[in-house]
């Protein structure tokens, strides 16, 4: 087998962390990138994460660009790989329909071509909500007949984001089944930082999280004692991706990478509240107010809250045995998920 990759979203957090894992165990990763002279940052980057930065090498293209904006020589370069890894999102609150779609949505497909016709296997990165069936019948998704859901209608009520992601996976798996093509997804839960270093980047959703605590703007925890923000570790997450994308039995089929054991939502901010020495907010407003309350002009701002950001907390608890099962075959274990938050408030705390 190729021991040549081709990775999307290289230079994002689970990237650098999926690029420092490939190249650490002897894989060489070709990686999409706008400007390739940017290659020898990520170089030292994975290599500061503990991968190998001689293992990678940059294209020149886009997701957002047709054929992915490839070179027929880079074309060529790329035919190598056995696996695609997509990990390439535009992640913002507030993204239109139309711009999430050309991105998100045709981004993927545009992977998805790339990969069917060379032969790759697929390993796309979705997310934890499309394993909550009842929230995508709630919100509009059929998700027995994908091309029965009325897509403009979930948009308006999820947002963009989330939209283009949900639309981009049922898209993907028509077009690779379609085209008798392999393909993996892995749905992970919020990600946290690394177990050991804590390190995580700007933007990502925990570590605004951890700032808008540490800057006292939560005045009350959203929900109730039973919602919580499930969790996963980026180096939990991408030793799955990893064990999955390379197993023959895992094509074309799904697995939730999430810990199960992540304390509800009221008990995780007492926990980084203590590590960050702030007060932690004690009671609850429901979630049905906080939104009504969110639609204020001018108070999503002052609180730093996005109501699209909401959507992930929820109360709907995951069936587990399946990753339970591979974890056991890959011989995998969520590392401890107390320590990794407070890891994790330290690290961004100290950045």
């Amino acid at each position: 087998m190729s021991v040549e990759r081709f990775v999307t979203g290289g230079s994002g957090f689970v990237g650098q962390h999926l690029l420092a894992r490939l190249t650490a165990t002897g894989h060489k990763a070709w990686v999409l990138m706008r400007n390739p002279g940017n290659i020898e940052r990520l170089r030292e980057q994975v290599g500061r994460l503990g991968g190998n930065p001689a293992h990678l090498q940059a294209v020149e293209g886009d997701i957002g660009r047709e054929g992915l904006g490839l070179s027929e020589a880079d074309k060529q370069r790329v035919s190598s790989a056995s696996v695609a890894f997509h990990l390439a999102a535009e992640f913002s609150w507030g993204l239109t329909l139309e711009r999430a779609r050309a991105i998100n949505v045709q981004g993927a497909l545009r992977v998805a071509r790339l990969a069917a016709s060379q032969r790759m296997r697929l390993l796309m990165v979705g997310g934890f909500m499309l394993q909550n069936l009842p929230y995508l019948a709630r919100i509009g998704i059929d998700s027995e007949h994908p091309e029965n859901t009325d897509w403009p209608v979930v948009y308006g009520r999820v947002g963009g984001y989330e939209g283009s992601k949900f639309e981009s996976h049922f898209e993907v798996i028509r077009y690779m089944q379609a085209e008798g093509a392999d393909y993996t997804i892995v749905h992970p839960a919020t990600v946290c930082g690394h177990s050991e270093s804590g390190h995580i980047v700007e933007g990502q959703p925990l570590a605004e999280l951890i700032r808008n605590l540490a800057q006292g703007r939560f005045k009350a925890v959203p929900g109730s004692a039973r919602h919580w923000l499930p969790l996963v570790s980026v180096d939990y997450l991408v030793a799955m991706i990893t064990c999955v994308a390379f197993d023959p039995s895992m094509a074309n089929r799904q697995v939730l990478a999430l810990h199960e054991h992540t304390p509800n939502l009221k008990e995780m901010l007492e926990q980084m509240a203590g590590t960050l020495g702030v007060k932690a907010p004690r009671r609850h407003v429901p979630m049905g107010l906080l939104k009504w309350l969110l639609a204020i002009p001018g108070l999503a701002a002052r609180l730093a809250v996005n109501a699209e950001s909401l959507n992930f907390i929820q109360t709907q608890r995951f069936d587990m045995r399946h990753s339970e099962q591979l974890e056991r075959q890959y011989r995998l274990a969520h590392p401890d998920m107390a320590r990794a938050l407070e890891k994790t408030v330290r690290y961004v705390m100290g950045t």
